[in-house]
């Protein structure tokens, strides 16, 4: 394992790349993202870094300064039904396969969480597969408490598996 240089910033156009292979390696690998269709460059670029809703997105870098993970936060339009009023955001947070980086997960929320408070919302949204273990468990070490379970949602195959949607409250 390589350690974590503590790096995260603002992503980058120069990240698009390293973090599009990333991602794509990860949707590949399949079990833990909701995506299943892999991204071209332009199309990671327009999704994760030119999106019109998105408060922030951050990379974080291994000690080799190579992007490592990346965490991005968009605005909700409304917050989820029966939840409230206020701005809700939506996360989503990808970490490279391998090598893997401790600590990438915690030093990107940071980022994303003092971004989330800037910007004035009331809570961060995140829905997880219910068969992502690793996923679940990071959000919950996070502060994410479970709010709603949307069950049998079909993947592109038909399987059916359930998204469950986890809250970080900022008030």
């Amino acid at each position: 394992m390589t350690n974590v240089a503590n790096t995260v910033r603002a992503m980058q156009s120069e990240d698009v790349p390293t973090l599009a292979v990333l991602l794509n390696d990860i949707i590949r690998a399949g079990g833990t993202t909701a995506y299943q269709v892999t991204y071209d460059p332009d199309a990671f670029e327009t999704k994760f870094l030119r999106n019109p809703a998105l408060i922030g997105s951050f990379t974080a870098e291994d000690t080799n300064a190579h992007p490592a993970g990346f965490q991005c936060l968009w605005r909700l339009s409304e917050p989820p039904e029966g939840e409230g009023h206020g701005s809700w955001g939506d996360i989503a947070t990808f970490a490279r396969i391998a090598p893997k980086v401790p600590g990438i997960g915690r030093a990107l929320f940071a980022a994303t969480l003092a971004a989330a408070r800037s910007y004035g919302l009331v809570a961060i949204n995140a829905t997880i597969r219910a068969d992502n273990t690793g996923g679940l468990a990071y959000y919950a070490r996070m502060g994410f408490k479970t709010y709603a379970t949307e069950r049998d949602v079909p993947l592109a195959d038909g399987t059916p598996v359930d998204r469950i949607s986890k809250r970080f409250n900022l008030t």
